[in-house]
């Protein structure tokens, strides 16, 4: 019987261990959720809120809208995440380099004008995605940064009544299929690869989106499979008492 009770207990404990310590997707790991607190306005490249070519100092919320293995779309929320004010290009850029932390990087610009937003860098990436700017706006950059700037080189609308959310709306496929370019300080223009590297295959590959079986509501609880696998844990048990009863 003593042999019984520990096997029982043995296995109880291990489908204990097993449900609270499996691993729950979480929706911030593929779409880079990062809240972000600006203490200056910002300029912002892409199709923003009409208005809003420039944030003033607050708190916004970046989000991966749609990656692909060369270009991913970028879109920035108000703090609430009710609003979207820009739906941005960037293409990811190997070159840049940042901590393990969030990281934001600018064009620096000339006093009492708003630097302009030049790169993101998510947690757990060595890489940045670097924004692009609409081609007469990139060569302005380019000159006064003394720094290359990537630009669309086919027009697109740059105000809009409201940003997009739909991975499929007009602007974001026109996003997606977007010639990039990059404009020198001296105004030539070169293909991105000359300003880009593009990271490993391998850390390009897109998050997968959280599973309605992977993301549970907060009110859900581990009990039920507890429940499961103590019975058949004590199935487990009642199956070597008939052994244990043979033998004898």
């Amino acid at each position: 019987m003593s042999i019984l009770k520990t096997v029982t207990t043995t296995v109880f404990g291990l489908a204990l261990m097993s449900a609270v310590f499996s691993p729950v997707a979480k929706a911030d790991e593929w779409n880079r959720k990062t809240r972000i607190t600006f203490s200056g306005p910002i300029e912002i490249p892409g199709v923003h809120l009409k208005g809003w070519a420039v944030l003033p100092a607050g708190t916004y919320v970046f989000k991966i809208l749609d990656s692909q293995s060369d270009r991913h779309i970028v879109q920035i929320f108000s703090e609430d995440e009710k609003t979207v004010y820009a739906t941005i290009l960037a293409i990811p850029n190997y070159r840049l380099k940042a901590t393990d932390k969030t990281v934001v990087t600018f064009r620096e610009r000339p006093a009492g004008e708003p630097e302009a937003l030049r790169a993101w860098f998510y947690p757990g990436r060595n890489w940045g995605e670097e924004f692009v700017y609409p081609k007469a706006r990139a060569v302005e950059l380019a000159k006064t940064t003394n720094t290359p700037v990537l630009f669309m080189a086919s027009e697109i609308p740059v105000e809009v009544v409201q940003p997009t959310v739909a991975v499929d709306a007009p602007v974001v496929v026109q996003l997606k299929q977007a010639p990039v370019m990059a404009i020198q300080p001296s105004g030539e223009e070169v293909e991105v690869a000359a300003v880009v590297t593009a990271p490993p295959a391998v850390e390009l590959a897109p998050d997968p989106p959280a599973t309605v079986a992977a993301v549970l509501p907060a009110t859900s609880s581990p009990l039920p499979l507890i429940a499961l696998f103590g019975l058949l844990a004590l199935g487990g048990a009642f199956g070597l008492k008939l052994v244990q009863k043979r033998v004898v």
